[in-house]
């Protein structure tokens, strides 16, 4: 087994920006962060030589890359931005010892057994029972899903792409919900409305719903005015959106027994979190019939942590290392 070294850079990178860090590799503390528009360089390798050069850390030759779109081999494309590249090549060209490249999701699962308290919020009852499987999801440009199973004291992520199953409505309000979107874009998955566009999906059909005439507001926007209690339409917005990703995050727990705690991520639910405790959210999560006692004993959180990313990166990299 190699020696592991003490530092290690970690990216995290999206459509928009790049986020790049220092790890200390025995204590996963993040230092040295830096957030760089991608437009800004034509490859990623020059981004990760540009953040080496300005930090001062062009000895350290291991690297992990958190990535916005599938890493099926190695060949990388984004799917929103027009960097692409081949991993052993990239290693190669950069010199460094290790490249590991994952899925921003799958870095985000990974982050799990790293999060401290302070990094997490439980909403609800529920225990988490050591070695079992988890689930996360994340709601922001769309919506994330993946497992972590516990093996052998190391951690097996599960990426896949259950935000784009089929979502099922609940009552009236939700099959009027789903009658628009399907007119609009036929299959109407949980993406469509626990995602940013989803919130503005959702606020417009309860406009109509309501009969209410309105201007068609940002995600933003329809947060702002539920958080400040400014508007009982971008109130109900958020309502469903909870009431609605409750029931998915119940569907996740049932599908994998998830008693290691589900955990909700992504760049939506920590900014609505007051909100969250007076909504139909546990309730949603529990309400799975004969199996909602089952439910009942899964703990459901909220991931505070700011770089989540960055620190799944760095887990990963570690567990590789090791294994090495």
């Amino acid at each position: 087994m190699a020696k592991q070294p003490a530092y290690a850079i970690v990216a995290d990178i999206g459509g928009t920006n790049a986020r790049f860090s220092r790890v200390a590799l025995d204590t996963l503390q993040l230092d040295k962060v830096a957030v760089y528009a991608c437009a800004e360089f034509a490859t990623l390798a020059d981004a990760l030589t540009h953040y080496q050069q300005q930090h001062s850390l062009t000895e350290l030759k291991h690297v992990a890359i958190a990535i916005a779109c599938p890493v099926t081999g190695d060949q990388v494309s984004m799917t929103n931005f027009y960097w692409q590249f081949s991993i052993s090549a990239m290693r190669s060209q950069l010199g460094l010892a290790a490249l590991e490249v994952i899925n921003d999701f799958t870095a985000v699962a990974m982050c799990l057994p790293a999060l401290t308290t302070e990094q997490k919020v439980q909403v609800g009852s529920g225990n988490v029972l050591p070695g079992k499987p988890m689930a996360v999801l994340g709601a922001g440009t769309g919506l994330g899903v993946a497992h972590l199973l516990p093996v052998n004291e190391q951690f097996i992520p599960l990426p896949g792409e259950g935000g784009h199953t089929d979502w099922a409505a609940q009552n009236e309000q939700e099959w009027f919900i789903q009658q628009m979107l399907a007119k609009e874009y036929g299959h109407v998955s949980p993406e469509r409305l626990l995602s940013g566009p989803g919130l503005e999906a959702i606020y417009k059909a309860l406009a109509l719903y309501h009969q209410q005439v309105v201007p068609p507001l940002s995600a933003a926007e329809i947060a702002r005015l539920a958080l400040a209690n400014e508007s009982e339409l971008a109130s109900a917005t958020v309502q469903q959106f909870f009431a609605s990703l409750g029931s998915i995050a119940g569907d996740l727990a049932l599908t994998l027994s998830t008693f290691g705690g589900v955990y909700i991520a992504g760049g939506i639910v920590p900014k609505l979190l007051p909100l969250l405790a007076q909504s139909e959210f546990r309730a949603r999560f529990e309400a799975k019939g004969r199996f909602s006692a089952f439910n009942r004993q899964i703990a459901t959180y909220v991931v505070t942590a700011e770089q989540p990313g960055l620190v799944g990166a760095a887990v990963y990299l570690k567990q590789s290392l090791a294994s090495n």
